[in-house]
């Protein structure tokens, strides 16, 4: 994000001071599945997929959905993540969101009913076949009518619809359309390719997102800048960095160049993202979303580029708005502030339980509750229809670690207000501590 405000703004990209990870996706000192001892692993490896709801069948179904291969923090950090039940963590006043919790992640599963874990794909293509019926239908009003009447709401509807579609196949990417990871495949380009997503890069990249949530250097979207590449920045940049509404236009610009700090591009097979052998998926993907930009390209010959702009272009636009704000907003903005990890205090529960869960009023079911998003964070597998309600079992288990999400108008304006505060007040974290909090720059807010 922060790379596409220094282009246009034409100063020197930042300093990559970040530790680079390796190609797996996982920082060699800092994430801690490469210091445990290889009997630990290879005697817990089947028991940590069982407890991720992980398949266990195939050579690398594991690898192809957006879920952690191995956790270390399921078991081993069994003692360590009870400390708050000794120190009376649940106290009223007391409770440090920062300090390791009093369960287990298998705690969490275990309190998911048996059903929320079933993938059904006729259900799944049901939501498809929804969306993609009103897309086309909006379109063909809004040329129907063709006045500056009805474009403004045909922008607005149909960039939240594009959204929707980004949504159903970021399920396919995470496994939890179906079980059959070629129709997840097949249906996941369709729907990414449409809205101009490298399907395969993206899935690839969000899944080592979900696999260091919570950790500084490590997470692949929306990480913090560190105190230090901060204030290597000129002012100018530094408030673009954090003035609406370039920071919501940032996605594009990610996908060829990724986050500040890491390098790399989601169509580029040859990629730090990427393993050898994920080259074919990144070449097949990037060649579907070529496809879609040469249609467009024709389409534009046929029906002039105006009107392109008007069906497409702007709507588009609308999509990439959503998909900044509403993933910004997952990992930012709460009244209380909440920790980024690093070195052994990160742990895959204590990063996820640092996401947030959001109330977008009527728009929940149109982009199919993403918003119940720490539930979907940690078991990224389970169908986003059943998300409700594993949210709802998993309460009790939470406790204080669990954010209720404030109750939405019909329209989310409310979150406009914590999208600007939290943009205004989250700037840097220290470049030092193993538990680290968004600080604020008084010259910029």
């Amino acid at each position: 994000m922060a790379r596409w405000v220094l282009s246009e703004c034409g100063v020197k990209p930042l300093p990559r001071i970040y530790p680079l990870p390796s190609r797996n996706g996982f920082a060699s000192k800092t994430f801690m599945v490469s210091e445990i001892r290889q009997p630990l692993l290879a005697s817990k490896a089947h028991v940590l997929r069982s407890s991720l709801g992980l398949s266990t069948k195939g050579k690398s179904w594991a690898l192809n959905v957006s879920t952690p291969v191995a956790v270390a923090s399921v078991d081993e950090d069994n003692e360590r993540e009870r400390v708050n039940e000794v120190n009376g963590v649940e106290d009223e006043g007391s409770f440090d969101p920062a300090a390791p919790p009093p369960f287990r992640l298998a705690d969490i599963r275990a309190a998911i009913p048996k059903h929320c874990w079933v993938r059904d794909p006729w259900r799944s293509m049901s939501y498809v076949v929804r969306d993609v019926v009103v897309v086309f239908g909006l379109a063909a009003v809004a040329a129907y009518f063709n006045n500056w009447v009805v474009w403004p709401l045909y922008w607005f509807a149909q960039g939240t619809m594009f959204w929707a579609l980004f949504v159903l196949g970021h399920d396919c990417g995470h496994g939890s359309f179906s079980n059959d990871p070629n129709l997840n495949s097949v249906v996941g380009h369709i729907l990414h390719s449409s809205i101009l997503v490298p399907y395969h890069g993206w899935r690839i990249s969000h899944r080592t997102h979900h696999q260091n949530h919570g950790h500084v250097e490590n997470d692949e979207s929306w990480h913090p800048l560190s105190e230090k590449i901060y204030r290597s920045l000129d002012k100018a940049t530094r408030t673009l960095r954090f003035a609406l509404p370039f920071p919501m236009l940032a996605y594009p610009v990610y996908l060829w160049s990724r986050s500040p700090g890491k390098k790399g591009s989601h169509f580029d097979p040859n990629s730090d993202l990427f393993v050898p052998s994920e080259r074919n998926d990144i070449i097949t993907s990037t060649a579907c979303w070529t496809a879609m930009l040469a249609l467009l390209g024709c389409l534009s010959v046929v029906m002039g580029p105006l009107q392109i702009i008007k069906l497409y272009g702007i709507p588009y636009m609308m999509f990439v708005m959503w998909l900044d704000a509403v993933t910004y907003l997952h990992h930012h903005g709460h009244d209380d502030k909440l920790p980024w990890y690093r070195g052994e205090e990160w742990s895959y529960l204590r990063g996820g339980l640092t996401t947030l869960d959001r109330d977008y009023g009527w728009i929940n079911n149109i982009h199919h509750d993403i918003g119940t998003h720490v539930v979907h964070h940690l078991f990224p597998q389970i169908p986003h229809y059943h998300l409700i309600e594993a949210t709802e079992a998993t309460k009790p288990i939470f406790g204080k670690y669990y954010r209720e999400p404030e109750k939405s108008w019909p329209l989310p304006f409310h979150l406009l207000g914590v999208l600007v505060r939290s943009l205004r007040k989250d700037h840097f974290v220290s470049d030092s501590g193993d538990i680290v909090y968004y600080q604020t720059d008084p010259d910029l807010s």
